[in-house]
């Protein structure tokens, strides 16, 4: 028997929405090995989500440093390991996101852990299934060894929920901090006021079909009147339509909202990897053969011209009645 560490992913003072998912399967794991759940965030300022991370977790494990600024795999993971060891924890389960992907297998190199990367579902205390194949088929992997690594696809798994009560937040010191050579030297990113793509509720993707950059200040309208985040497939970002971290698909991001609305996507599998397990699919393509309506609830054949201003037309309509 041993607890489980979720190593949660923070936005300012509020859980990533990533961190949940962590948590989620962090519980279906516990209660097979019969230990605790734990939340650990490690980072500079995380302290300000310890609150909302006690939502969650009846213990929090606080990592807060000026020194953990940078999310580097090389001082992470030490620190997640050494936790894992100080709270009797032999599993760590964090979100298949960029930053998770990078720091879990240190985690168990440091550990001596199996692991199992990218789950969708516990299957028991040691197996645990994964997508293969750009999602078209699926395995169960088996882990044998005591301690345990466990990265999760956060659109394949259920969400944690709030505790019934609040749990308890501890502090821990970061110890000696090394780069191991690393060194933090830009970061690229967008900024927008949209929401982002990993969180949001509703996601608007235009692909190739839109013909060029200048064309998805539409789709931009459109999101912007939806409240969405916008995306793309991989031949627009490939064709520096939008920026690359727009991506939606295998080689991309891995999205599950409420609402997806592909535009001008022909829905090659490498994008329905990334977006198949949306809640509701809306898909615009003037090809009625297009392979993305085969798993699209909604399907409109017609142009992209034509649609999108119809679109935001009727979603003001709605929203000035509704005022």
């Amino acid at each position: 028997m041993g607890n489980v560490i979720a190593f949660c992913e923070t936005n300012g003072s509020n859980l990533r929405s990533s961190a949940l998912a962590a948590l989620g399967v962090a519980r279906q794991v516990a209660a097979n090995q019969g230990g605790e759940v734990l939340a650990l965030l490690v980072g500079n300022g995380v302290s300000a989500a310890s609150a909302e991370a006690c939502k969650y977790a009846k213990k929090v494990v606080v990592v807060d440093s000026d020194a953990l600024e940078h999310p580097f795999a090389e001082t992470y993971a030490p620190i997640i390991a050494r936790v894992a060891g100080e709270q009797g924890a032999n599993v760590v389960v964090a979100t298949a996101t960029s930053i998770g992907k990078d720091i879990l297998p240190r985690v168990a190199g440091a550990l001596g852990a199996g692991m199992a990367s990218e789950i969708s579902a516990v299957v028991s205390k040691t197996e645990f299934k994964r997508p293969v194949l750009a999602g078209g088929a699926y395995v169960t992997v088996a882990l044998s060894s005591d301690n345990q690594c466990i990265t999760v696809r956060q659109s394949e798994v259920e969400p944690a929920t709030p505790l019934d009560g609040p749990g308890e937040a501890i502090n821990t010191d970061a110890g000696a901090v090394d780069t191991l050579g690393a060194a933090f030297v830009k970061l690229e990113t967008s900024r927008s006021e949209r929401p982002d793509l990993n969180d949001a509720d509703i996601v608007v993707s235009g692909g190739r079909g839109m013909k060029n950059g200048e064309n998805f200040k539409h789709i931009e309208e459109l999101c912007d009147v939806l409240g969405a985040a916008m995306g793309a497939s991989r031949a627009a970002t490939d064709a520096g339509y939008v920026p690359s971290d727009l991506q939606v698909g295998q080689t991309g991001k891995v999205v599950a909202p409420n609402l997806y609305i592909a535009i001008a996507i022909s829905g090659a599998i490498q994008h329905l990897a990334g977006m198949k397990n949306s809640k509701v699919i809306v898909a615009i393509n003037k090809d009625p053969e297009a392979p993305i309506f085969q798993i699209a609830d909604y399907g409109v054949v017609t142009t992209w011209e034509k649609a999108i201003p119809e679109l935001i037309e009727e979603i003001r309509k709605v929203k000035a009645a509704s005022a």
